[in-house]
């Protein structure tokens, strides 16, 4: 931030579009740009920002970018690219240029995006590579010898954060679904995510594990992004227990409390195991990871420190624990003057709620997200059936 405050305008070509962001992050997926733009909001910096991807409409970013005039643009290489083009951004005005996971923006195919873009700024003064495992090779566009950092967050001596604690658990069949159920239910309500190397497997997994009435959210790259938002909120504000995705949930998720990973694929490389495992011991938590095996698999010799078989507790549930919250999605947001104080109190006075019983809740532009307690999700949905929230009416509805 403080970089940026002390940039100073160029002179370099007159500007072609007012909205003259300071600097570029970009990143490999849309929600590692959601996510990045969110949290600088609710730092209160002072520095305006706003994320920009693909599966939308660029005219709408470029009306909101009129709006916002961001400071900081977080985005998917293509999209940035796009409205650089269209000179909804001014190119002149940039001076810092982040990479983050840049080692998958990388292995992700973006080499010529990255290289187009880094070519079309001509003020640019640092590039910043993030990531928490090295890329074989820094690409030669990337021009570090010109004011280029490389801030790798692992130790070099680490693989694994020493509060993770590893475990096999070995599956008599070769079709680890009932293994993978077993291991669950001993995990009674802690948060999980379950990683696959496939989106078709995501789904038969996801579905199994529906079908034993587990409370899950899936997660994939196949998926539309009003769905995968979803499916990332409940998971994140504890409306489900279990995570089932790809390797895309293993990085760019800043969620504090995953208590377990569990690998039903193997991972295909060390990086990949690294970025899964780093979901978990966050701060100063504890983790656990599990190695879900067959007969015909075994630990990868890139695993670092001791694997235990795990051993599970003789008196676990016979079903599955019901997630303490539920997600209400609620269509009004921003746009309409609603704030997360008007749906707390929307929230308490139509639908008998007590502060309490309200988890996180977020406000998008549109539309809102709020967490309430599973036990009241019937009591909320019957009492604030019809009403209106700062008079305006709305749908209240469970997102499933």
């Amino acid at each position: 931030m403080q970089l940026i405050e002390a940039a100073q305008p160029s002179d370099i070509s007159p500007q072609t579009s007012d909205i003259s962001p300071l600097c570029l992050v970009i990143t490999p997926g849309r929600e590692l740009a959601l996510q990045s733009d969110t949290v600088l909001k609710s730092m209160g910096s002072g520095l305006r920002s706003m994320a920009c991807y693909g599966g939308r409409p660029a005219m709408d970013e470029h009306r909101v970018l009129k709006e916002v005039r961001p400071h900081i643009v977080f985005g998917t290489p293509g999209r940035l690219n796009d409205h650089l083009d269209k000179e909804n951004i001014s190119r002149y005005q940039i001076r810092y240029l982040v990479i983050d996971e840049f080692d998958k923006c990388l292995e992700m195919g973006f080499h010529a995006e990255m290289a187009k873009l880094i070519k079309s700024l001509p003020g640019l003064q640092r590039r910043i590579l993030l990531s928490a495992t090295n890329a074989e090779q820094i690409p030669q566009f990337v021009n570090m010898a010109k004011k280029g950092t490389l801030i790798n967050f692992l130790p070099d001596d680490e693989q694994t954060s020493e509060r993770v604690t590893l475990y096999e658990v070995r599956s008599p069949q070769k079709d680890k679904l009932q293994t993978l159920r077993q291991l669950l239910l001993s995990l009674g309500d802690e948060s999980s995510i379950v990683f696959l190397n496939y989106r078709d497997s995501v789904e038969r997994v996801n579905s199994y594990l529906q079908e034993q009435g587990f409370t899950t959210s899936h997660f994939h790259g196949g998926m539309e992004q009003r769905q995968r938002e979803d499916m990332l909120y409940k998971f994140s504000n504890g409306s489900a227990n279990v995570l089932v995705s790809t390797d895309l949930a293993s990085r760019g998720l800043d969620i504090p409390d995953i208590q377990n990973i569990i690998h039903y694929h193997l991972p295909e490389s060390e990086d990949g195991y690294i970025h899964r495992v780093g979901r978990t011991a966050r701060w100063d938590a504890q983790g656990r990871t599990f190695f879900l095996l067959n007969s015909q698999e075994h630990i990868p010799e890139y695993v670092e420190g001791d694997v235990v078989p795990y051993a599970e507790s003789a008196s676990q549930p016979a079903t599955p624990p019901a997630p303490k919250m539920a997600t209400l999605y609620i269509g009004k947001g921003k746009k309409d003057k609603i704030s997360k104080g008007d749906i707390v109190g929307f929230l308490c006075k139509k639908g008998g709620l007590e502060p309490g019983d309200i988890g996180r809740i977020d406000v998008k532009d549109r539309y809102a997200y709020a967490a309430v307690k599973r036990e009241k999700l019937q009591q909320v949905l019957r009492q604030t059936q019809g009403e209106k929230i700062k008079g305006i009416k709305t749908i209240i509805e469970q997102v499933r």
